[in-house]
Formats: structure tokens, C-alpha cells, sequence
């Protein structure tokens, strides 16, 4: 498996989300400086699972974790997003600096 590959399909992951957000308020691993435009989707990878047969890797895929985060706590987003990638998982809603946050993890 390339790194151009691995690239690939973390950009393919952006516009996807950028997709489901409607916006292009979609952010990955951004930096502290980067103002963030809200309601918006960050994401980042986050671990990796490989398959084996034979001891043998024949499948990697990347899990990487996505938050929708909006100054609303009833955010349309998120029913959106939990239907919108196979394999998507919701994990947990958080509130900080005002700013209503819902972790997903999905393997892309």
C-alpha cells in the first residue's frame, strides 16, 4: 500500500464529508492558528486495522476520528453523518467553549 494511496483516500474521505456538511467547512488535523468556520467537521487519523490470513497482512484500513461541531446542541449534522459512511460509529457528545461537539470514528 502506497502513501499515495493512503493520501488518496483521506482526501476522497474529505470530500465526502465536505458532502454531507453542505459547506466546505471541513478540516483535517488543523493547526491551532487555523480559524475554524463554524458549524464544521474536523478529522484526523486516529489508528489502523489491519486484517491477516496465514499470518499474512492482506487488508489495512485507517480509522480516523470525526467530530461535527456546531453552536447548536441539536446539530442536523450528526443523524446526516451516522448515515452517510459504512462503518461509521457514533462515540460521545461533548460541550466546550460553548460549542456543542459529536465524535464519530469511521475506518476509510
Amino acid at each position: 500500500m502506497s502513501e499515495d494511496y493512503i493520501s488518496q483516500k483521506r482526501a476522497e474521505l474529505g470530500d465526502k464529508l465536505k458532502g454531507v456538511l453542505g459547506t466546505t467547512n471541513v478540516y483535517f488535523e488543523p493547526p491551532e492558528s487555523v480559524k475554524l468556520n463554524y458549524p464544521c467537521i474536523v478529522y484526523e487519523r486516529s489508528d489502523g486495522d489491519t486484517d491477516f490470513a496465514n499470518n499474512l497482512p492482506y487488508r489495512f484500513q485507517m480509522r480516523y476520528r470525526v467530530t461535527a461541531i456546531s453552536r447548536k446542541a441539536d446539530n442536523p449534522i450528526i443523524g446526516k453523518l451516522a448515515m452517510s459512511l459504512p462503518s461509521i460509529q457514533y462515540n460521545r457528545h461533548f460541550v466546550s467553549d460553548s460549542l456543542h461537539h459529536d465524535v464519530f470514528y469511521v475506518y476509510y
